[in-house]
């Protein structure tokens, strides 16, 4: 049986750029930076606390444009104190934002999408 998602992709224009922005500001950590074919990267980054990974994928390499949106959401244990420290790094965040399933903010990355760090505490059943 499948226990558990290994990896996620998002397709992105600069992989060095993503690369930066999720290794500084976000502060994960690159696991993989390996060579697919000749000109082409698997770049994969992960969450200091581990979990599932994520692939920050060239468009150019499979000549398709880069994604728009995430494919999933990230977690923060204290979202207030990640939200000042991001901003603190120049990230654009917005403020937080309060849905009946949960409260969240939103963080802009460098080639503009939008990813969505929910409050791991209040989003607890």
């Amino acid at each position: 049986m499948i226990d558990r998602i290994a990896t996620a992709v998002v397709v992105v224009a600069d992989q060095d750029t993503m690369l930066a922005f999720f290794t500084g500001p976000l502060g994960f950590t690159l696991t993989t930076d390996a060579e697919m074919w000749p000109g082409a990267r698997w770049v994969e980054v992960a969450p200091p606390g581990g979990g599932t990974s994520l692939v920050l994928s060239a468009a150019k390499d499979f000549d398709r444009e880069p994604d728009q949106v995430y494919p999933m959401t990230f977690t923060s244990s204290d979202l207030a104190a990640t939200a000042a420290r991001l901003t603190a790094d120049g990230v654009e965040v917005t403020d937080r934002i309060t849905e009946p399933w949960g409260t969240y903010i939103r963080v802009t990355d460098p080639e503009g999408r939008q990813l969505v760090v929910v409050d791991r505490v209040s989003n607890r059943a």
